[in-house]
Protein backbone atom coordinates (compact mmCIF):
# COMPACT_ATOMS: atom_id res chain seq x y z
CA UNK A 1 0.00 0.00 0.00
CA UNK A 2 2.80 2.40 0.87
CA UNK A 3 4.57 1.72 -2.42
CA UNK A 4 1.31 2.28 -4.28
CA UNK A 5 0.78 5.66 -2.62
CA UNK A 6 4.36 6.78 -3.24
CA UNK A 7 4.23 5.69 -6.88
CA UNK A 8 0.92 7.46 -7.57
CA UNK A 9 2.04 10.64 -5.85
CA UNK A 10 5.36 10.64 -7.72
CA UNK A 11 3.52 10.14 -11.01
CA UNK A 12 1.30 13.13 -10.21
CA UNK A 13 4.33 15.33 -9.47
CA UNK A 14 6.07 14.27 -12.70
CA UNK A 15 2.87 15.01 -14.65
CA UNK A 16 2.70 18.49 -13.15
CA UNK A 17 6.35 19.18 -13.99
CA UNK A 18 5.82 18.10 -17.60
CA UNK A 19 2.67 20.24 -17.71
CA UNK A 20 4.60 23.32 -16.57
CA UNK A 21 7.18 22.70 -19.31
CA UNK A 22 4.49 22.43 -21.96
CA UNK A 23 2.63 25.51 -20.73
CA UNK A 24 5.82 27.58 -20.65
CA UNK A 25 6.95 26.33 -24.08
CA UNK A 26 3.59 27.06 -25.68
CA UNK A 27 3.50 30.54 -24.14
CA UNK A 28 6.86 31.30 -25.72
CA UNK A 29 5.87 29.72 -29.04
CA UNK A 30 2.78 31.98 -29.18
CA UNK A 31 4.91 35.07 -29.80
CA UNK A 32 7.67 37.28 -28.53
CA UNK A 33 6.75 38.34 -24.96
CA UNK A 34 8.62 41.57 -25.51
CA UNK A 35 6.19 42.61 -28.24
CA UNK A 36 3.23 41.54 -26.14
CA UNK A 37 4.32 43.64 -23.17
CA UNK A 38 5.09 46.67 -25.34
CA UNK A 39 2.28 49.21 -25.16
CA UNK A 40 0.56 50.60 -28.28
CA UNK A 41 3.18 52.58 -30.16
CA UNK A 42 5.90 50.69 -28.29
CA UNK A 43 7.18 48.92 -31.39
CA UNK A 44 9.30 51.99 -32.15
CA UNK A 45 11.06 51.84 -28.79
CA UNK A 46 14.67 52.82 -28.57
CA UNK A 47 17.29 50.07 -28.33
CA UNK A 48 18.02 51.16 -24.75
CA UNK A 49 14.35 50.74 -23.79
CA UNK A 50 14.21 47.32 -25.46
CA UNK A 51 17.26 46.12 -23.56
CA UNK A 52 15.87 47.44 -20.26
CA UNK A 53 12.57 45.65 -20.83
CA UNK A 54 14.36 42.43 -21.76
CA UNK A 55 16.36 42.56 -18.55
CA UNK A 56 13.27 43.29 -16.48
CA UNK A 57 11.40 40.33 -17.97
CA UNK A 58 14.43 38.04 -17.93
CA UNK A 59 14.30 37.62 -21.70
CA UNK A 60 18.03 38.23 -22.03
CA UNK A 61 18.71 34.85 -20.39
CA UNK A 62 18.62 31.36 -21.90
CA UNK A 63 15.20 29.75 -22.29
CA UNK A 64 15.95 27.11 -19.64
CA UNK A 65 16.84 29.81 -17.13
CA UNK A 66 13.65 31.69 -18.03
CA UNK A 67 11.64 28.52 -17.35
CA UNK A 68 13.10 28.03 -13.88
CA UNK A 69 12.62 31.72 -13.08
CA UNK A 70 8.97 31.44 -14.12
CA UNK A 71 8.52 28.17 -12.20
CA UNK A 72 10.00 29.72 -9.07
CA UNK A 73 7.57 32.61 -9.30
CA UNK A 74 4.64 30.21 -9.74
CA UNK A 75 5.68 28.18 -6.69
CA UNK A 76 5.77 31.41 -4.67
CA UNK A 77 2.26 32.27 -5.85
CA UNK A 78 3.44 35.02 -8.20
CA UNK A 79 1.64 34.42 -11.50
CA UNK A 80 2.73 37.71 -13.01
CA UNK A 81 0.62 40.65 -14.14
CA UNK A 82 -1.90 40.91 -16.94
CA UNK A 83 -0.70 42.63 -20.09
CA UNK A 84 -3.83 44.74 -20.52
CA UNK A 85 -4.30 46.22 -17.04
CA UNK A 86 -1.09 45.10 -15.26
CA UNK A 87 -3.26 43.60 -12.50
CA UNK A 88 -1.74 40.63 -10.61
CA UNK A 89 -3.07 37.45 -12.21
CA UNK A 90 -3.20 35.69 -8.83
CA UNK A 91 -5.65 38.33 -7.58
CA UNK A 92 -7.87 37.93 -10.65
CA UNK A 93 -7.93 34.13 -10.30
CA UNK A 94 -8.64 34.39 -6.56
CA UNK A 95 -11.57 36.72 -7.26
CA UNK A 96 -13.03 34.53 -10.01
CA UNK A 97 -12.51 30.99 -8.74
CA UNK A 98 -15.24 31.08 -6.03
CA UNK A 99 -17.86 31.59 -8.76
CA UNK A 100 -16.53 28.62 -10.75
CA UNK A 101 -16.36 26.42 -7.64
CA UNK A 102 -19.93 27.25 -6.63
CA UNK A 103 -21.28 26.52 -10.07
CA UNK A 104 -19.26 23.32 -10.36
CA UNK A 105 -20.27 22.08 -6.92
CA UNK A 106 -23.99 22.65 -7.51
CA UNK A 107 -23.79 20.95 -10.91
CA UNK A 108 -21.89 18.08 -9.30
CA UNK A 109 -24.56 17.59 -6.62
CA UNK A 110 -27.26 17.78 -9.28
CA UNK A 111 -25.59 15.12 -11.46
CA UNK A 112 -25.12 12.74 -8.51
CA UNK A 113 -28.63 13.29 -7.13
CA UNK A 114 -30.30 12.75 -10.52
CA UNK A 115 -27.97 10.47 -12.46
CA UNK A 116 -27.46 7.68 -9.92
CA UNK A 117 -31.16 7.22 -8.93
CA UNK A 118 -32.18 7.29 -12.60
CA UNK A 119 -29.51 4.69 -13.34
CA UNK A 120 -30.87 2.43 -10.61
CA UNK A 121 -34.43 2.93 -11.85
CA UNK A 122 -33.42 2.18 -15.43
CA UNK A 123 -31.68 -1.05 -14.40
CA UNK A 124 -34.48 -2.25 -12.13
CA UNK A 125 -37.15 -1.40 -14.73
CA UNK A 126 -35.12 -2.81 -17.61
CA UNK A 127 -37.11 -3.03 -20.85
CA UNK A 128 -39.98 -0.85 -19.58
CA UNK A 129 -40.97 2.69 -20.55
CA UNK A 130 -39.03 4.02 -17.53
CA UNK A 131 -35.89 2.41 -18.90
CA UNK A 132 -36.38 3.92 -22.35
CA UNK A 133 -37.08 7.39 -20.93
CA UNK A 134 -33.95 7.30 -18.76
CA UNK A 135 -31.80 6.04 -21.62
CA UNK A 136 -33.22 8.72 -23.92
CA UNK A 137 -32.37 11.35 -21.32
CA UNK A 138 -28.81 10.00 -21.17
CA UNK A 139 -28.53 9.86 -24.95
CA UNK A 140 -29.57 13.49 -25.35
CA UNK A 141 -27.26 14.58 -22.55
CA UNK A 142 -24.25 12.97 -24.21
CA UNK A 143 -25.16 14.01 -27.76
CA UNK A 144 -26.11 17.67 -27.37
CA UNK A 145 -23.25 20.20 -26.94
CA UNK A 146 -23.31 22.37 -23.84
CA UNK A 147 -23.31 25.67 -25.73
CA UNK A 148 -26.40 24.60 -27.72
CA UNK A 149 -28.24 23.51 -24.58
CA UNK A 150 -27.37 26.79 -22.88
CA UNK A 151 -28.51 28.96 -25.79
CA UNK A 152 -31.75 26.98 -26.13
CA UNK A 153 -32.38 27.23 -22.37
CA UNK A 154 -31.92 31.00 -22.51
CA UNK A 155 -34.25 31.26 -25.51
CA UNK A 156 -37.00 29.20 -23.86
CA UNK A 157 -36.84 30.00 -20.15
CA UNK A 158 -35.40 33.53 -20.18
CA UNK A 159 -36.61 35.10 -23.43
CA UNK A 160 -39.87 33.32 -24.27
CA UNK A 161 -41.25 32.37 -20.84
CA UNK A 162 -39.35 34.99 -18.81
CA UNK A 163 -39.07 32.60 -15.85
CA UNK A 164 -35.33 32.79 -15.20
CA UNK A 165 -32.53 35.30 -15.82
CA UNK A 166 -30.45 34.84 -18.96
CA UNK A 167 -27.01 35.23 -17.40
CA UNK A 168 -24.53 36.64 -14.86
CA UNK A 169 -24.21 35.44 -11.24
CA UNK A 170 -26.83 37.77 -9.84
CA UNK A 171 -26.59 40.74 -7.47
CA UNK A 172 -23.71 40.87 -4.99
CA UNK A 173 -24.37 40.72 -1.27
CA UNK A 174 -27.43 38.46 -1.56
CA UNK A 175 -27.55 35.10 0.21
CA UNK A 176 -27.35 32.03 -2.00
CA UNK A 177 -30.39 30.57 -0.22
CA UNK A 178 -32.65 33.36 -1.44
CA UNK A 179 -34.56 33.07 -4.70
CA UNK A 180 -33.10 36.41 -5.83
CA UNK A 181 -29.66 34.78 -5.96
CA UNK A 182 -30.42 31.10 -6.54
CA UNK A 183 -32.40 31.61 -9.73
CA UNK A 184 -29.22 32.74 -11.51
CA UNK A 185 -27.66 29.29 -10.87
CA UNK A 186 -30.48 27.19 -12.34
CA UNK A 187 -29.85 27.45 -16.09
CA UNK A 188 -26.02 27.26 -15.88
CA UNK A 189 -26.27 24.30 -13.48
CA UNK A 190 -28.64 22.35 -15.72
CA UNK A 191 -26.53 23.11 -18.78
CA UNK A 192 -23.26 22.13 -17.11
CA UNK A 193 -24.67 19.13 -15.27
CA UNK A 194 -26.66 17.38 -18.01
CA UNK A 195 -23.71 15.60 -19.64
CA UNK A 196 -22.23 14.28 -16.34
CA UNK A 197 -25.71 13.28 -15.21
CA UNK A 198 -26.05 11.18 -18.36
CA UNK A 199 -22.64 9.63 -17.70
CA UNK A 200 -23.55 8.74 -14.11
CA UNK A 201 -26.86 7.31 -15.31
CA UNK A 202 -25.30 5.04 -17.91
CA UNK A 203 -22.49 3.90 -15.62
CA UNK A 204 -24.85 3.17 -12.72
CA UNK A 205 -27.27 1.32 -14.98
CA UNK A 206 -24.49 -0.83 -16.41
CA UNK A 207 -23.08 -1.63 -12.96
CA UNK A 208 -26.53 -2.41 -11.54
CA UNK A 209 -27.39 -4.75 -14.41
CA UNK A 210 -24.13 -6.62 -13.88
CA UNK A 211 -24.75 -6.97 -10.15
CA UNK A 212 -28.43 -7.93 -10.52
CA UNK A 213 -27.41 -10.82 -12.78
CA UNK A 214 -24.83 -12.13 -10.30
CA UNK A 215 -25.22 -15.39 -8.40
CA UNK A 216 -25.53 -13.95 -4.91
CA UNK A 217 -28.48 -11.79 -5.99
CA UNK A 218 -30.19 -14.89 -7.42
CA UNK A 219 -29.51 -16.68 -4.14
CA UNK A 220 -30.99 -13.80 -2.15
CA UNK A 221 -34.14 -13.90 -4.26
CA UNK A 222 -34.36 -17.68 -3.85
CA UNK A 223 -34.24 -17.22 -0.08
CA UNK A 224 -37.20 -14.84 -0.28
CA UNK A 225 -35.39 -11.61 0.58
CA UNK A 226 -37.53 -8.55 -0.12
CA UNK A 227 -36.88 -6.95 -3.50
CA UNK A 228 -36.29 -3.53 -1.93
CA UNK A 229 -33.60 -5.00 0.32
CA UNK A 230 -31.98 -6.78 -2.62
CA UNK A 231 -31.83 -3.61 -4.70
CA UNK A 232 -30.64 -1.10 -2.12
CA UNK A 233 -28.71 -3.21 0.40
CA UNK A 234 -27.07 -5.82 -1.79
CA UNK A 235 -27.03 -4.62 -5.42
CA UNK A 236 -26.74 -0.85 -5.04
CA UNK A 237 -24.01 -1.08 -2.40
CA UNK A 238 -21.73 -2.85 -4.87
CA UNK A 239 -22.85 -1.11 -8.06
CA UNK A 240 -22.41 2.44 -6.78
CA UNK A 241 -18.69 1.87 -6.26
CA UNK A 242 -17.80 2.60 -9.88
CA UNK A 243 -19.61 5.95 -10.32
CA UNK A 244 -18.54 7.24 -6.90
CA UNK A 245 -14.87 6.49 -7.46
CA UNK A 246 -15.09 8.47 -10.70
CA UNK A 247 -16.78 11.36 -8.90
CA UNK A 248 -13.47 13.12 -8.26
CA UNK A 249 -12.58 13.17 -11.94
CA UNK A 250 -16.13 14.26 -12.74
CA UNK A 251 -15.84 17.16 -10.31
CA UNK A 252 -12.60 18.19 -11.99
CA UNK A 253 -14.49 18.10 -15.29
CA UNK A 254 -17.09 20.46 -13.85
CA UNK A 255 -14.41 22.95 -12.88
CA UNK A 256 -12.40 22.77 -16.10
CA UNK A 257 -15.36 22.23 -18.39
CA UNK A 258 -17.22 25.31 -17.25
CA UNK A 259 -15.45 27.51 -19.81
CA UNK A 260 -18.16 27.20 -22.47
CA UNK A 261 -21.04 27.46 -19.99
CA UNK A 262 -19.52 30.51 -18.30
CA UNK A 263 -19.13 32.17 -21.68
CA UNK A 264 -22.72 31.47 -22.71
CA UNK A 265 -24.20 32.73 -19.43
CA UNK A 266 -21.67 35.58 -18.87
CA UNK A 267 -20.67 33.87 -15.63
CA UNK A 268 -17.82 35.76 -13.87
CA UNK A 269 -15.68 32.68 -13.25
CA UNK A 270 -12.21 31.52 -14.23
CA UNK A 271 -13.53 30.08 -17.48
CA UNK A 272 -14.78 33.49 -18.57
CA UNK A 273 -11.43 34.94 -17.52
CA UNK A 274 -9.62 32.39 -19.69
CA UNK A 275 -11.66 33.18 -22.77
CA UNK A 276 -11.14 36.91 -22.33
CA UNK A 277 -7.40 36.33 -21.90
CA UNK A 278 -7.33 34.50 -25.24
CA UNK A 279 -9.07 37.41 -26.94
CA UNK A 280 -6.62 39.87 -25.37
CA UNK A 281 -3.59 37.67 -26.13
CA UNK A 282 -2.81 37.94 -22.42
CA UNK A 283 -0.39 35.03 -22.11
CA UNK A 284 0.35 35.39 -18.33
CA UNK A 285 -3.36 34.88 -17.61
CA UNK A 286 -3.66 32.08 -20.17
CA UNK A 287 -0.69 30.15 -18.80
CA UNK A 288 -1.92 30.59 -15.22
CA UNK A 289 -5.44 29.34 -15.91
CA UNK A 290 -4.21 26.42 -18.03
CA UNK A 291 -1.82 25.44 -15.25
CA UNK A 292 -4.67 25.70 -12.74
CA UNK A 293 -6.91 23.40 -14.81
CA UNK A 294 -4.06 20.92 -15.24
CA UNK A 295 -3.34 20.85 -11.51
CA UNK A 296 -7.01 20.26 -10.72
CA UNK A 297 -7.18 17.31 -13.10
CA UNK A 298 -3.92 15.75 -11.91
CA UNK A 299 -4.82 15.86 -8.22
CA UNK A 300 -8.41 14.76 -8.79
CA UNK A 301 -7.14 11.80 -10.82
CA UNK A 302 -4.76 10.98 -7.98
CA UNK A 303 -7.62 11.16 -5.49
CA UNK A 304 -9.79 8.93 -7.69
CA UNK A 305 -7.05 6.30 -7.98
CA UNK A 306 -6.53 6.24 -4.23
CA UNK A 307 -10.25 6.15 -3.49
CA UNK A 308 -10.81 3.29 -5.92
CA UNK A 309 -7.97 1.26 -4.43
CA UNK A 310 -9.27 1.92 -0.92
CA UNK A 311 -12.92 1.15 -1.60
CA UNK A 312 -12.43 -1.90 -3.80
CA UNK A 313 -10.36 -4.61 -2.07
CA UNK A 314 -10.01 -6.45 -5.37
CA UNK A 315 -7.57 -3.80 -6.60
CA UNK A 316 -3.95 -4.83 -6.15
CA UNK A 317 -1.51 -2.19 -4.97
CA UNK A 318 0.95 -2.58 -7.81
Amino acid sequence: MRYFLIRRFAFAIVTLIVATMLVFSLSRAAGDPLLLYAKPGGYGMSPERIEALKKKLGLDRPLVVQYFMWLGQVLRGDLGNTIVSETPVARLVADRIPYTLRLGFIAFVFSIAVGIPLGVLSAVKRGTSWDYIARGFALLGQALPAFWIGILAILVFAVTLDWLPAGTAGPEGKSFFTWTKFKYFILPTLTLGWLPTAAFLRLTRSAMLEVLDSEYIKLARAKGVAERTIIWKHAFKNAVLQPLTLAAVTFAGFITGAVVVERVFAWPGVGQLSVQAVWDNDFPTITSTVLLWTSVYVFMNLFADLAYAYLDPRIKYT
